[in-house]
């Protein structure tokens, strides 16, 4: 194999994770970022349990390595859900935190996680090229052409077998050769701040997720971040931004400034630098993973989780899986549309019970009467916390929330 013949275009987290399993195959590639790092990128910034899954199958050093750099990462060991009503639970992602010797997630800046995991690349295999713009990809018989500036040149990588599309919502590789389009029903608008002097963070640094009646069916978020600062931010579907004509920007400084729950947490607490706006393509539909010569990962596979907007643990452990099936490709010089869709029944099998219970999850924030309830019950009921709990570990356990005998169960039974 040529060091061209695998192309990833993106080296944020998906891309980042296919290069680096496979190097871990001994496969030579090239890996391409319009970007040069270290660059930011607007996110939420929490690595869930998933992200430390793929770190853990990759090298069993790095997550203990992340642990020590507590001026860029910080442990996190659950979430808060608080309803419409203001009522809150708190639900650790594991039961005995005793047992365990490393978090079962982080939170960190996306432009020191990034920067991390680009810096983790192995030159013996990746060929980077940083600093470069693809413009165009064509499809030539069996082969793919990149074209692509870099220090105002025109430059092209001819002849390639395989591109992985890995840059994001805005994918080239997606638009041109899978032909995937924005859907608003599928896709979350949301904004980011970073604000120092947030009073009220947990102990163990759990996320707050905080279903506000004048945010609904979005959401409100609470990240806290290493070096006393907070990711704060809001998401709502763009079918319902455009419907209702929201702005988010200002709901999100309205709840601040005025919901009871909040504004006496933000009481001395300062904006650092400007809140901005990204797109969130969504799982909640199965959507083309492959074809002729190309594979996709992460957000430009449209993979974010559609209840949390988490995309960072499903865009590294689609590139792990990306990278297995491109080392089995390799074997069989097989790069056909009907042997690279291997990939995709192998992702959605693992993925899509996940994804379809999180659509689920996030179409309940439009009852908030129900969200209400189920909080209230839990809020009362340690024997149902733990349920939810423990659902964080269990996908069987957590398809439960699924199946509307739960609710039933729960309205009938104290």
């Amino acid at each position: 194999m040529k060091e061209t013949d695998i192309v990833i275009i993106g080296a944020g987290p998906g891309g980042c994770s296919t290069s680096l399993f496979l190097a871990k195959h001994k496969i030579p590639h090239t890996i391409i970022d319009k970007a040069v790092f270290p660059r930011d990128k607007v996110c939420g910034d929490a690595l869930s349990g998933k992200t430390v899954y793929v770190f853990n199958q990759l090298d069993t050093s790095i997550v203990p390595s992340l642990s020590k750099q507590t001026s860029k990462f910080i442990d996190s060991w659950g979430v808060k859900f608080v309803a419409p009503n203001g009522k809150s639970i708190d639900i650790p992602f594991k039961q005995d935190i005793s047992k365990e010797k490393y978090p079962p997630g982080f939170i960190s800046k996306r432009i020191d996680f990034d920067n991390d995991l680009f810096n983790r690349l192995d030159k013996n295999y990746a060929n980077v090229i940083d600093g470069a713009e693809v413009m165009d990809i064509e499809r030539t018989n069996e082969d793919i052409t990149i074209s692509y500036t870099k220090n105002n040149a025109q430059c092209s990588i001819n002849n390639a077998k395989l591109i992985i599309g890995a840059e994001g919502d805005r994918s080239i590789v997606a638009k041109k050769l899978a032909g995937i389009k924005k859907d608003n029903d599928h896709y979350c608008a949301g904004i980011r701040a970073y604000y120092e002097g947030v009073e009220g963070m947990h102990a163990q640094n759990f996320i707050e997720l905080h279903f506000l009646e004048e945010l609904l069916p979005g959401y409100f978020w609470i990240f806290p971040l290493p070096n006393g600062q907070a990711n704060i931010g809001a998401g709502m579907l763009s079918s319902t931004v455009s419907k209702k004509k929201v702005n988010l920007k200002e709901d999100m400084l309205r709840a601040i400034a005025n919901n009871p729950g909040i504004k006496d947490r933000f009481k001395e607490a300062k904006l650092i630098g400007k809140i901005q706006g990204w797109g969130l393509p969504l799982g909640s539909k199965k959507r083309p993973l492959s074809g002729d010569g190309f594979l996709l990962v992460g957000d430009a596979g449209s993979l974010i989780d559609p209840f949390t907007g988490e995309g960072i643990g499903n865009a590294m452990y689609s590139g792990m899986m990306a990278a297995n099936h491109i080392a089995e490709a390799i074997k069989q010089n097989r790069f056909d549309a009907s042997f690279l869709k291997i990939y995709d029944d192998a992702f959605y099998d693992r993925q899509w019970d996940e994804l379809k219970l999180s659509h689920t999850m996030q179409k309940l924030c439009k009852y908030p009467w129900l969200f209400n309830f189920v909080v209230n019950k839990a809020h009362k009921n340690k024997t149902l916390r733990e349920t939810i709990s423990c659902m964080f570990e269990d996908l069987d356990l957590r398809a439960k929330l699924r199946n509307p005998l739960f609710y039933f169960n729960l309205l009938i039974n104290d």
